[in-house]
């Protein structure tokens, strides 16, 4: 009977040496790529350069199957680099475009978000046509139960609905990125709204990787959401005098009705470093052509 005790100590020493080495906690979640610096690599099939410019992709452009997992915008950049990095949304031809910021780090990144949204876009951003309605003194108040309540001026409101809809649209979507925040309440109007009462102010493709501006390295990760024909995102990379040096496609989790995510890697050829753009696009079910172009100024590295 005095055995029993020992042989079951054995078993568990056993049974913990063959335990999955694979276990274990994975980490704090990185902060989204700074702008200026390469994108991650994806570990996913990548388009070589002469496949097709236009119409259904080629037998060379090859589908990316990688899982959408982009990173959390607003979160801390790896210990040591003393910056954050928060998505901003801006105004763009009607409708609500994401970029980035990386500034360093704040406990009051909310706050900060807001300061970002009334300061404007970048040269770069303005050039690409994103502008802000947000008017500086935008106020947060407090977060509680997923809800972000800011005070906006008196004159946040002295414009008509349209504008007043997308400079609210420009709030929310920048102030939901962060995991606290589900909904925003617009202090003195009693309007609260969550990003799925202004899905309407999204381009049929959003581009949140890469940012405008951003240098990019073959092969290059692009992502966002998109509701296109049968959920294919088509994406070419072209160089500064626009000649394409990369191509490919990848598919949103959902298409033809609904937005889904997607996220895919191109690589390029390009002997010299320099200016260049990344396109994302539906190709039309009737024409083949290029639609819903959504065009990326970028900083292209060379390739080996």
């Amino acid at each position: 009977m005095n055995r029993l005790p020992a042989l079951l100590t054995a078993l568990a020493l056993l049974l913990a040496g063959c335990a999955d080495a694979r276990s274990g906690t994975l980490g704090p979640a990185p902060g989204a790529a700074a702008p200026g610096t390469a994108s991650a690599p994806v570990t996913a099939p990548t388009a070589l350069p002469g496949t097709p410019t236009g119409g259904t992709p080629g037998p060379s452009a090859t589908r990316s199957t990688a899982p959408v997992t982009p990173p959390r915008a607003g979160t801390p950049s790896p210990a040591g680099t003393g910056s954050v990095t928060v998505q901003l949304w801006f105004a763009r031809a009607g409708v609500v475009v994401p970029t980035r910021r990386t500034r360093p780090t704040t406990v009051a990144t909310s706050r900060l978000a807001l300061a970002e949204l009334a300061a404007g876009p970048t040269s770069a951003e303005a050039a690409a046509g994103l502008a802000t309605l947000v008017p500086a003194g935008v106020e947060m108040v407090r977060i509680a139960e997923g809800t972000a309540t800011v005070a906006p001026p008196e004159s946040f409101a002295d414009t008509d609905a349209r504008t007043l809809r997308l400079r609210r649209a420009q709030v929310v979507w920048t102030l939901t990125q962060f995991p606290t925040v589900r909904r925003v309440a617009f202090a003195g109007s009693g309007v609260v709204l969550a990003r799925t009462d202004l899905a309407d102010l999204l381009a049929p493709i959003v581009v949140t990787e890469p940012a405008i501006g951003q240098r990019v390295a073959g092969p290059v990760t692009v992502a966002g959401t998109a509701d296109v024909y049968e959920a294919t995102v088509s994406i070419r990379i072209l160089d500064g005098s626009g000649r394409v040096v990369g191509t490919g496609f990848t598919t949103a989790t959902c298409g033809s009705g609904c937005r889904g995510d997607y996220r895919g890697g191109v690589a390029y050829r390009l002997a010299t470093a320099g200016p260049g753009t990344v396109e994302v696009y539906e190709v039309s079910p009737r024409d083949g052509s290029r639609t819903h172009v959504v065009a990326v100024p970028v900083l292209l590295a060379a390739t080996a």
